[in-house]
């Protein structure tokens, strides 16, 4: 009877601590927006380090995309005045007249990014250039 109870006392502690330290070594529920590397796609547009690339799109000129993972993001909510600060501080400026839901659109020089966020995830898009020939067909339009 002895050794049933020394056994179920180890296994109630064995128990507590693989519950500690899942708990200790599980992601965190929000992203902590302290460090941030530049985007796969924008070297000079700042991403959390925490984020991870899952998708990006190759050798495709129309489209061009950075998919991130990033656990505790929320669609609904707006993105945090830290990592704004940050986006400014890079040198973006968030053009707000062009924002759409939960797409925000930053300009630095004549470069242009569309942030998109969702749940547990964001998307870095730089839109293609306009092509030569759109812009020359709208001017003899005219």
């Amino acid at each position: 009877m002895l050794h049933n109870s020394r056994l179920r006392i180890a296994g109630i502690i064995c128990a507590c601590t693989i519950l500690i330290m899942g708990s200790a070594c599980g992601s965190p529920s929000q992203p902590s927006w302290e460090s941030f590397d530049g985007a796969a796609n924008v070297k000079s547009f700042p991403i959390p380090k925490e984020a991870n690339k899952t998708e990006q799109t190759k050798g495709n000129s129309d489209l061009d995309y950075v998919r991130y993972s990033l656990p505790g993001l929320k669609e609904s909510d707006s993105l945090p005045e830290p990592y704004l600060e940050v986006i400014e501080s890079w040198g973006w400026k968030e053009k707000k007249e062009e924002q759409k839901g939960s797409s925000l659109v930053f300009e630095k020089g004549k470069s242009i990014v569309h942030l998109t966020v969702h749940d547990d995830f964001l998307i870095i898009t730089v839109p293609a250039p306009l092509k030569k020939e759109a812009i020359q067909g709208l001017e003899s339009k005219k």
